[in-house]
Parts: C-alpha cells; sequence; structure tokens
C-alpha cells in the first residue's frame, strides 16, 4: 500500500506544487507586491508562481472541448515538474510575447492534433465579462489563437481535463488582468507543514494554504483508509494464528508437569513458574516474528529489483510499486508481541493453576 500511495502521489507531484494558496472568497485575487513579499519572507519558500485558470473552449476547425485553462507564469516549470511528462514536442511556455500552448494527451486526441505534422492554431473561446449580449454571438466572447507546442500524459483525470498557456495568454482569455486563481509554492525539502503554518498564520482567513495532499485529500484518504484495513485483515489473520502459539504452550506444560510441581515444592512462587512459560511464548512469538519480517523485506527486495508481479504495459506503471518503510515493520513487530502476549497469558495462567491445584 505505500508502494501505491507513493506512485499516487509522485503522478500528482508533476501537477500540483507543494503548497498551493487561494482566495478564502471568489475565484481571483491580487496577488500584489506586498503579498509576493509576505510570501517569500517564509524560510523554505523555494519558488514561487503565479497561475490563471478557468474553464474555456478549445477549438480546432470543426472539433471542440471544454477544458480547464491553466496561465502559469515563467517560474511553473520549476514549482511543479510538467515537463517531465512531455512526450511529444516541447514546454514552450516561458516566453509571454507567444500564445503557444501545451496539451495534455485527451485534449489532443479529441481535436485531431499532431504536432509532428503541420498544426493549425488553436482558438481559446471565454465569455466577455461585464458587457451586455452582443446580436453578434462573436462579440460575447473573447477569442485567442495559440500554437501548439507539445502534449503532455500523465492520466485521464488530467489528460481530458487540462491545457496550459502563458499567464499573459490566460489573462487575455479571462478579462483578468490584474488578478491570479493561485499562487503555487515549491519549499524546501521536508519543509512544507512548517511552511503552510506560517504562511495560514501570515496571510490570516482570506487566504487558504493547502498542500498536494489536502488538494486531493478524497483520494489519498482512500489510500490511507486502504491501508487500513489491509492492516486489520492482517492483524485478524495474525490472531487465528497465534491458536498455534495456545497450542504449543499448552502442550509444554502439560509436558512439563512434574518440574513444575517440583520448582513448586522447592519454593518458586507461582509467579516465578508463570514468567518461565511467559518468556517462553514471547521467544517462540519473537523469534517466528523476525523470521517472518526478515523474508518478508527479502520478497519486496526482490519485488524491487526485478518485479516479480506485473500489471502489464498499459498501466501507468508494469509492475507492483514496493515502498518498505521502517514505521510498518515496527507496528507489524509491535502488534505482533501483543498478539503473543495475550494468546500466552491465558495457557499459563489456567494450566500452571491447575497442575499446582492438583
Amino acid at each position: 500500500m505505500n508502494g501505491l500511495t507513493g506512485t499516487v502521489a509522485n503522478l500528482y507531484n508533476i501537477f500540483e506544487p507543494d503548497l498551493k494558496i487561494t482566495t478564502a472568497k471568489g475565484k481571483y485575487f491580487n496577488a500584489d507586491e506586498k503579498l509576493m513579499s509576505e510570501i517569500k519572507s517564509i524560510e523554505g519558500v523555494k519558488f514561487i508562481s503565479k497561475t490563471l485558470s478557468d474553464k474555456a473552449l478549445l477549438k480546432n476547425i470543426d472539433k471542440q472541448t471544454l477544458v480547464t485553462i491553466k496561465g502559469v507564469d515563467d517560474n511553473f516549470n520549476k514549482v511543479a515538474a510538467i515537463e517531465s511528462a512531455i512526450e511529444d514536442g516541447i514546454y514552450g511556455l516561458n516566453n509571454p510575447e507567444k500564445n503557444n500552448i501545451l496539451l495534455g494527451r485527451g485534449i489532443a486526441n479529441q481535436l485531431q492534433v499532431n504536432i509532428r505534422e503541420f498544426v493549425n492554431e488553436l482558438s481559446i473561446f471565454s465569455p466577455v465579462k461585464g458587457k451586455s449580449t452582443s446580436l453578434n454571438p462573436e462579440d460575447n466572447f473573447n477569442q485567442v489563437y495559440c500554437t501548439p507546442t507539445g502534449i503532455f500524459s500523465l492520466n485521464d483525470e488530467f489528460d481530458f481535463q487540462y491545457a496550459f498557456v502563458n499567464i499573459e495568454t490566460a489573462k487575455k482569455v479571462f478579462d483578468e488582468p490584474d488578478k491570479v486563481s493561485a499562487v503555487e509554492i515549491l519549499c524546501d525539502k521536508d519543509s512544507y507543514e512548517r511552511v503552510q503554518l506560517a504562511l495560514q498564520e501570515k496571510l490570516g482567513a482570506a487566504f487558504v494554504v493547502k498542500n498536494r495532499y489536502q488538494l486531493n485529500d478524497v483520494l489519498f484518504k482512500t489510500l490511507e483508509t486502504e491501508k487500513l484495513a489491509t492492516f486489520i485483515i492482517l492483524a485478524f489473520i495474525l490472531i487465528i494464528a497465534t491458536f498455534n502459539i495456545i497450542g504449543a504452550l499448552t502442550m509444554l506444560i502439560i509436558e512439563k508437569r512434574k518440574d513444575i510441581k517440583t520448582l513448586y515444592s522447592m519454593g518458586a512462587s507461582i509467579n516465578l513458574i508463570r514468567n518461565i512459560f511467559m518468556r517462553e511464548g514471547f521467544l517462540i512469538t519473537g523469534v517466528g516474528a523476525i523470521i517472518g519480517l526478515l523474508i518478508g523485506l527479502l520478497v519486496c527486495w526482490l519485488q524491487v529489483q526485478f518485479h516479480l508481479v506485473k500489471f502489464g504495459d498499459e498501466f501507468i506503471i508494469p509492475y507492483y510499486p514496493i515502498d518498505v518503510q521502517l514505521k510498518d515493520f515496527i507496528w507489524i513487530f509491535g502488534l505482533i508481541m501483543l498478539i503473543g502476549f495475550f494468546a500466552a497469558l491465558y495457557p499459563v495462567r489456567v494450566f500452571t493453576k491447575m497442575d499446582l491445584v492438583h
């Protein structure tokens, strides 16, 4: 489950920033020099990118589709690793003087765009704001012509929804010369939680600061729930397996009845005798747990190195992903020892008492 969560997180890392600042009310806000200075003053902020996004109609001759146009500035490819997802063409969005557009693979297929051949300019249409309806339908829309420079591919959610343009182009399309829809931030490694708290405290309730996990909270909560469910199912399997410990200790106590009575007659307390068998139970449980964890680690290593369990080439990743984390080994070992303790407690208390009474 760690491997699946990490794979999904890496996919979203390409598109989503470490932190994203949006307005608490409305769709757009002014990202003036004062606001940008406050953001830059937070320790751990590495790069900042202004973005402007909204729905628009994208048209190629007689083909058209409704997409989310996201205008990005020169820092966006530093904040998000979108360039690594480009499979055809180039990024081409850092020149504000050219109306270039980067398309998702799904959108390119819908519009029948092939950048390896001659391509027409695409038209972006967005409703004109603050103007009365004109008798001429074309007067009711902003229209900007863009040249496709590249095609990216992540997954269907992004490929059929997003197209990227320079933020100057987006301002023309959406009639928003001074406002942005978000400020996206790249933080120093492993510092996004601290930076997020500092930003939220400094910016106040007027802005919302979210990390990439909160931006896709339903998806990641679902993955965490699946991981918890898997852990609980395995815990039940361990509980069933502990009946072996109950049986082993019971047979051991029955076999050592004479020795138990001899020790008791020599002055050994009942607690001392019980501790001997409890330690025996811990020894059985501990050795079994260590051997099992080592075998599990070996299986994980084999999967990482040789990809024994495969999905197929049509999947995003062709093999089952594995991410070994120390905390999982600690949790599993602790759970096994806890179950082993309660499994040993019953036979030791009941059968030693019966032997001493008789």
